[in-house]
């Protein structure tokens, strides 16, 4: 049963982070409905605009101005990608804790007072929403499952621990991620990195209201990678056990080939096309391991180089900007 926000302490904190990108339609009834949560509560909304292409940063700046009191937004000079406007968001909230959620008006604010009731009964550090019914498309939720099940190999959580862009943490868990200061962030894997106590509970989730999702394919790529390189080096671990494999493959190939020769085959022809097959293989694990290393490589220069996490243009509260 839903336990009303009124019924809380009145004497912490809460911040709600929402990324936004290309969310104008949506995100000002997203911030009515968490006010409307959280009307008797002390709170605050960091809104997080990833240099939208819509006219998100004018209908956040309303929102500012309509409710200074609460709503704080941050303008990123480019799009930077979801967890890192997450990131900027979280080292800019001030609550005792603060939850996490889309644009999209598919993550009901008000399953948040059940999010934070669970943090502090079993006195965890993070409490993820897994979604009954789920409204994401196919596509999305294949590449959910993907990444899920990755996760689960790289960062070593719980099998059955769906990690959606739904959740709550506390104050030492989000202090503990916003000291990572590296490119390519990944939020799930900064918090395994800092806590294994974590847990997730049933959750509605909503239709989207309005557009489609903004996860194409080629950003659940890119977080795919950043999850796989970024934060585990079973990548590198499993080039040489591939290079293994492919020496050990490749010697039983010319054993087979000595044998069908001398015994059993004596007039089989062995030259050009045996040469060329085992060229092209060896070439192809040579091209897996050297991309991987150099995967690595580029990151660590990028990351030595000083190639910025985010870039935030502006910070406007009440209707003043903090440069």
């Amino acid at each position: 049963m839903q336990q009303p926000a009124e019924d809380f302490r009145t004497d912490r904190l809460i911040s709600i982070v929402i990324p936004v990108f290309n969310g104008a339609d949506s995100i000002g009834h997203v911030v009515e409905r968490v006010r409307a949560t959280f009307h008797n509560q002390q709170f605050e909304i960091v809104l997080v605009n990833d240099a939208s292409h819509d006219d998100s940063e004018q209908v956040c700046q309303e929102l500012v101005e309509r409710f200074s009191e609460s709503v704080v937004l941050v303008q990123l000079s480019r799009n930077f990608g979801e967890h890192n406007a997450v990131l900027a968001g979280l080292r800019l909230s001030r609550g005792d804790y603060v939850a996490v959620m889309d644009d999209d008006a598919q993550n009901p604010p008000e399953e948040i007072p059940r999010m934070l009731a669970a943090l502090e009964e079993k006195n965890l550090d993070v409490v993820y929403g897994r979604y009954v019914g789920r409204k994401h498309s196919l596509g999305r939720r294949v590449g959910s499952w993907l990444n899920d099940r990755m996760a689960t190999i790289m960062l070593r959580k719980p099998p059955d621990l769906y990690l959606s862009s739904f959740k709550i943490m506390n104050r030492f868990i989000v202090d503990q991620i916003s000291r990572y200061g590296g490119p390519f962030p990944y939020i799930d894997g900064l918090i395994f990195r800092a806590s294994t106590r974590v847990d997730q509970i049933d959750v509605k989730h909503d239709e989207r209201l309005s557009g489609a999702s903004n996860y194409t394919l080629r950003r659940l790529i890119r977080l795919w990678l950043n999850m796989f390189l970024g934060f585990s080096i079973i990548p590198l671990r499993a080039s040489v056990v591939l290079g293994f494999c492919a020496s050990f493959l490749s010697f039983l190939g010319i054993v087979a080939i000595v044998v069908d020769k001398i015994w059993v085959n004596p007039q089989l022809t062995v030259g050009i096309p045996t040469v060329l097959a085992c060229i092209v293989f060896f070439s192809g694990v040579q091209l897996i391991v050297l991309g991987a290393v150099g995967e690595y490589v580029g990151r660590i220069f990028l990351d030595g180089s000083g190639m910025p996490q985010s870039v935030v243009r502006y910070v406007r509260r009440g209707g003043q900007d903090d440069e």
